[in-house]
């Protein structure tokens, strides 16, 4: 494979599963949590605020400002006067860039779509599945009653949402942001890993031809 791969992901879609299936299918390495400790390292931050920002915009003054005192790095102009979320982004979105050009990889998520957006070997994937669908995922794995299930899953979509269309110039869950967009309840997780193994391979073959 010659391709980045970024994938979007509703919560409960089995995106971050997909993903760990796919680098596996593929032969390449996939990065999602773990790019937030590789970020941290980078950036000299503590890897706390980068899991306590995790795709989540946060625009409480107050917050920004005692969550400030714990950067250790960035702390030079222009950098100085940028509320710490800002900083958790700036940094994210170099350490993505960093990973795409080490070569072909899946990153998960954190607007990943949008700091690779002037790259041209990449492929960017969304997944969703019907809120009943992911209901049921979500109440399977963490034991949680539907209804809580389903209220984390809206909270959850909404803090991705939000941050995603915040940073980045592209909408969050609309088709034309994305190359290909799967429904991973109607093929399953490995129907899904091999619809988007066959697109690649498509993608990959006619830039070759």
């Amino acid at each position: 494979m010659n391709h980045v791969i970024t994938i979007s992901r509703e919560f409960g879609s089995g995106g971050s599963e997909i993903a760990g299936k796919l680098s596996k299918v593929l032969g390449v390495q996939y990065y999602d949590k773990d790019l937030l400790k590789r970020a941290a390292e980078e950036s000299g931050m503590c890897h706390e605020i980068f899991e306590n920002h995790d795709e989540k915009p946060t625009s409480s003054f107050l917050y920004n400002l005692v969550m400030d005192t714990y950067s250790f790095s960035y702390g030079s102009s222009p950098y100085v006067e940028m509320p710490i979320s800002h900083k958790v982004f700036l940094a994210q979105f170099e350490t993505i860039k960093n990973i795409a050009k080490e070569g072909p990889c899946i990153i998960v998520g954190r607007c990943a779509d949008y700091a690779l957006s002037e790259m041209e070997n990449v492929i960017n994937i969304y997944i969703h599945a019907t809120l009943e669908a992911r209901c049921k995922r979500i109440s399977q794995k963490y034991q949680l009653s539907e209804d809580k299930a389903r209220d984390m899953i809206l909270k959850k979509d909404k803090q991705r949402a939000n941050y995603h269309n915040f940073y980045s110039s592209k909408k969050w869950g609309k088709a034309d942001s994305y190359d290909l967009c799967i429904d991973s309840h109607i093929l399953g997780i490995d129907g899904t890993v091999s619809l988007i193994e066959e697109y690649v391979k498509r993608v990959e073959a006619q830039k070759q031809g």
